[in-house]
């Protein structure tokens, strides 16, 4: 080694665990809640007040991992002084609101929503909208007349599209864009009756920019999306969530360490999903976490 040469010195490593960062909490505000005070952080939405007051709120395009588009306003609440219905997902709360979740003005908003998406959509695959028909007492029959009904798209071996029961909350949208993905292969195009989740310049998917990682699948809230198991089985009438055991298991395929659900009928994988929860996936997997299950029932040939 030559007499110039420059020597490094590391510091030694230290032994003692690092201190976790320290969350400074926000300054908190008060507001009532059909009557009950409560108390959130600032910045919160009038959607956490209220299940804060234990309140149930209807919800459609709002999901805890995307960004609220306000798209169904299906949670609508009243806030006192206000003009119009405020979006429960996105509105944020002020001190001293008074809020209502239940008032006339509420629940007619909420039912004539609900009568307006069943009056155009095909709702069977979607049990907690029909829970809400009934529960504010809905009457689809009211405003009969153009629908979406089509044919199923059908142009992969992993799911569908089935578009006749697309409520156009955007979800789907969201999680293929900035707020998962980041693929951005469809988007919602045209207006009016014409609006519809489209491939971008409206190509078949398979020439589309999709990769496959069903995120939007997981997103959607009525089956118009679905993965091609659970639409087999269906469509043969052996679907039967109620009869499936569920596991948590660790995806084998890299070392990122996702968490799949692992849906099982009949002894057979029939879906994988994973928790919205999770602090490594929050819901999302890629192609191979969420189809590449097939090869457990592959069996394995005679020598």
């Amino acid at each position: 080694m030559t007499s110039d040469a420059i020597w490094f010195h590391l510091p030694p490593r230290s032994t003692v665990d690092p201190e976790p960062p320290i969350r400074t909490r926000r300054p908190t505000v008060e507001l009532t809640v059909d009557g009950v005070v409560v108390s959130v952080e600032e910045g919160a939405t009038l959607l956490d007040a209220c299940r804060a007051a234990g309140k149930d709120i209807p919800t459609l395009c709002y999901l805890e991992t995307l960004t609220p588009i306000n798209a169904c306003r299906v949670c609508v609440v009243e806030v006192e002084g206000a003009r119009v219905l405020a979006p429960a997902c996105s509105r944020k709360v002020d001190a001293e609101m008074k809020v209502y979740t239940n008032s006339a003005r509420v629940r007619t908003s909420r039912k004539v929503v609900l009568e307006l998406l069943a009056s155009s959509v095909d709702l069977s695959t979607a049990p907690e909208l029909q829970d809400r028909l009934r529960e504010y007492g809905a009457d689809p029959e009211r405003f009969a007349g153009a629908t979406v009904a089509q044919p199923v798209k059908d142009d992969n071996d992993l799911y569908i599209r089935d578009y006749a029961k697309c409520v156009l909350c955007y979800k789907c949208v969201e999680a293929c864009g900035a707020d998962a993905q980041n693929t951005f292969a469809i988007a919602v195009a045209g207006r009016g009756f014409d609006a519809h989740i489209s491939t971008e310049l409206d190509v078949p998917l398979p020439e589309s920019a999709c990769v496959y990682c069903g995120n939007c699948i997981a997103v959607c809230p009525t089956g118009a999306l679905m993965a091609k198991p659970e639409f087999l089985l269906r469509q043969a009438g052996q679907w039967a969530p109620e009869q499936q055991s569920v596991t948590d298991t660790v995806c084998p395929y890299c070392g990122v360490g996702c968490t799949l659900t692992v849906h099982v009928q009949d002894n057979q994988i029939v879906k994988v999903t994973s928790p919205l929860d999770n602090d490594v996936t929050q819901g999302n997997l890629c192609v191979k976490g969420r189809f590449g299950f097939e090869y457990v029932h592959v069996e394995k040939s005679g020598d």
